[in-house]
């Protein structure tokens, strides 16, 4: 197993910096028009944990859970305090805020999807590690009830109906959820010198999203 389902500390996970990361190649032609391709199709999310390590504390916590996880070896959760819910930041998450498809009565299992964007490029993202206990789907506007109509698998983010609650054709299958990114260590060195961080200085600490 190289993915540890464990949570990094979320007191320090606040305070850093990071975000996704897209691959874009531009040519410039003769002409003076521009070619651009994208080499991703997903975006990749990196992270610095150094920004949120405000005490020795902090820091021997983070080294405990650097040891445990070998450096890059075993993957780990991440809370991205700036995305981690179906919905907007401030609403409450409701079992319709995102569509994972529609129904045709055979498929059972619907993977959990955050889209953004609504007119132009929609990206549909694969929400992978929902939180336990967060997730609410729908069909068709009615709330189903976990392990009676489906099951969810927290470490896949797939919803699985049950025998005699398989969505019929053309039913409209949503979810509400919060979600971790999943992620591994990108350094397997931690360099830190205690008396320039007394002084304030701020270790890096490279966090890179990782495929599941």
């Amino acid at each position: 197993m190289t993915f540890h389902e464990v949570r990094f500390p979320t007191a320090i996970s606040f305070g850093s910096s990071g975000g996704p990361e897209r691959r874009t190649e531009i040519v410039m032609l003769g002409s003076g028009h521009e070619e651009r391709n994208t080499r991703w199709a997903d975006s990749r999310r990196h992270f610095d944990a150094g920004y949120g390590v405000k005490s020795l504390d902090d820091l021997h916590e983070v080294i405990s859970f650097f040891e445990e996880r070998r450096g890059k070896l075993y993957g780990f959760r991440w809370k991205d305090h700036s995305d981690h819910r179906s919905s907007l930041p401030l609403q409450d998450i409701t079992a319709q805020d995102q569509l994972l498809g529609n129904g045709d009565g055979v498929q059972s299992e619907f993977q959990l999807l955050k889209t953004y964007g609504q007119t132009f490029a929609p990206y549909s993202r694969e929400i992978t590690k929902p939180v336990e206990g967060s997730v609410l789907v729908n069909i068709d506007g009615n709330l189903q009830i976990e392990n009676t109509d489906y099951t969810i698998d927290h470490t896949t983010g797939i919803v699985a109906f049950l025998s005699g609650s398989i969505p019929t054709n053309g039913a409209i299958v949503t979810a509400g959820f919060e979600y971790d990114v999943p992620v591994r260590f990108d350094t397997d060195e931690l360099k830190i010198n205690l008396s320039r961080f007394n002084a304030g200085e701020i270790p890096n600490i490279p966090v890179v999203e990782v495929r599941i």
